[in-house]
């Protein structure tokens, strides 16, 4: 009866997979939306202010930095937590893919997080005249949250590996 049990709830990974191809589909939906955004750049290049073209470029870097962080998502947590990829022999994937475990993964979520919502602030501090003192304070704060946020999630993950050290070859999970 337990070898069913653990059977069933190690089959029970495969319950993510459609998080993830949602994942997908919210990559799709930033990919037209950063299409769209080229093309309004490109409509309106002629009358835009450098001041402009700095928000307008910076919205991009945004959304690629935000599908960036999608991907590393799917990729890493598909890998992590589903199964591992089956590839062929100098297939195109990235260099990482199999590198990165979870606490990794947490890592580079939350820089991830963190150039977004200064990318966001420097947007804000671009348009300065058409914000409250207020509107700044929040905006400060919220990206200093996350900062603060980032730093205590590596010392942690810092301290613990510190405290446990890597497992021995013989505790490692299997296929990673």
């Amino acid at each position: 009866m337990a070898e069913v049990l653990e059977r069933f709830l190690i089959a029970s990974r495969w319950l993510l997979a459609p998080f993830y191809f949602g994942l997908v589909v919210g990559l799709l939906a930033l990919l037209f939306k950063a299409g769209q955004h080229t093309i309004h750049i490109a409509q309106t290049l002629l009358e835009a202010t450098e001041s402009d073209v700095i928000l307008s470029v910076l919205g991009l870097v945004d959304l690629t930095l935000a599908a960036s962080l999608v991907l590393i998502i799917v990729f890493s947590g598909y890998e992590n937590f589903v199964t591992t990829f089956r590839s062929e022999k100098g297939a195109d994937l990235p260099g990482w893919l199999t590198r990165i475990d979870f606490t990794g993964m947490k890592l580079k979520l939350m820089a991830s997080i963190v150039s977004i919502s200064a990318i966001q602030l420097l947007r804000v501090f671009m348009s300065l005249p058409d914000r409250s003192d207020r509107e700044l304070f929040w905006y400060v704060a919220v990206h200093l949250a996350f900062v603060t946020s980032a730093l205590l999630l590596a010392l942690t993950d810092k301290l613990s590996d510190g405290a446990h050290g890597a497992p021995p070859p013989s505790e490692a999970a299997p296929g990673h």
